[in-house]
């Protein structure tokens, strides 16, 4: 399901005004499920890579990188998942050699590469069994409005070309609680691409990040490549703005809904496409995890990684925020 258009614009529209009554439902049942919940507290530290907004805004690169980070200040860090789109429950911990995307979800297999990582709908036996196998940093990829498990840290991931929305809580806009609401309880905000939405001003003074995507490896055989692009993320629409930056042909793009669990018959049409344009055919990591054995082959990936305009600010407030928990 792909999300509404009214959704990225601010200003009324008929469709986000008829929803408001459901939006202040959603609303109020995500406040009292915060204030009537009594949080697990780890014994070791955990920090929180979080949105305010229903997808796409970049939080699983933002850990990923976090995990790098903080493996290089000296912590041995895990990861705890949701594992959304997954059939396991957890807690368990990954297998990239033995796990599916229908297993655990596109997003966990992607992080398992950086370290330890582990499924689990209920957040606490998660970071439970986590700790029993050594962790002594936790990073929660996206769960900052599940107030099962303490955070000592939350990060809030925004995508700058998307800020929030329509300014609306779901059904009527992309929101999962107002922003003054979220950013009460976080202690710092990521800020990824440019900042067209005038993010910087809206979450003053919390500290503020910048990031940006950068292809792993240089791709100048890229330029002037007839390509067939598909994404099934949050926002493919920057996705295919990538291969275009980087000088790709692209003769078809098409878009799925995030998370998509893509069928063979799918794939296959896209490949007599590229067959008949003489393109090849190309998507990203958390879409390539979700194809089967038989097509990963036939279609390349392109492998971005998260790149910091200010990186020693950012070690500063880990480093500060985390105190003498330092191990």
């Amino acid at each position: 399901m792909r999300p509404p258009d009214f959704w990225t614009r601010p200003g009324d529209s008929l469709g986000s005004l008829l929803l408001m009554p459901l939006s202040a439902l959603y609303r109020k049942a995500g406040q009292r499920r915060l204030a009537s919940t009594t949080p697990f507290k780890a014994s070791v530290p955990v920090i929180c890579i979080g949105n305010l907004t229903l997808g796409g805004a970049g939080k699983t690169p933002v850990a990923l990188s976090l995990s790098r980070r903080l493996t290089a200040l000296g912590y041995h860090p895990q990861i705890l998942s949701r594992g959304y789109g997954g059939r396991e429950k957890g807690p368990l911990r990954v297998d990239p050699e033995r796990h599916s995307a229908a297993d655990v979800g596109d997003e966990p297999l992607l992080l398992a590469r950086a370290a330890p990582t582990w499924v689990s709908v209920d957040r606490p036996a998660g970071a439970r069994a986590a700790m029993t196998a050594g962790a002594d940093l936790l990073i929660m990829d996206d769960g900052f409005q599940n107030p099962s498990l303490h955070k000592d840290l939350s990060l809030i991931v925004v995508d700058g070309g998307s800020g929030f929305g329509n300014g609306r809580v779901f059904p009527a806009g992309p929101l999962r609680e107002m922003p003054a609401d979220g950013l009460a309880r976080a202690q710092g905000v990521v800020l990824i691409g440019g900042d067209s939405r005038g993010i910087a001003e809206q979450v003053t003074p919390l500290p503020l990040f910048h990031g940006h995507y950068r292809p792993r490896e240089p791709m100048d055989e890229l330029d002037g490549l007839s390509v067939v692009a598909f994404a099934g993320i949050g926002r493919p629409d920057k996705f295919f703005d990538t291969l275009r930056d980087l000088g790709c042909r692209i003769v078809e793009s098409r878009a799925f809904a995030d998370h998509h669990p893509y069928k063979d018959s799918e794939i296959h049409d896209l490949c007599d496409l590229a067959e008949r344009e003489g393109a090849v055919m190309m998507t990203t990591a958390k879409d390539h995890v979700r194809l089967s054995p038989t097509w990963r082959s036939r279609v390349q990936v392109v492998e971005v990684d998260l790149s910091w305009e200010n990186q020693s600010a950012l070690d500063d407030w880990l480093t500060t925020g985390l105190g003498d928990q330092l191990p």
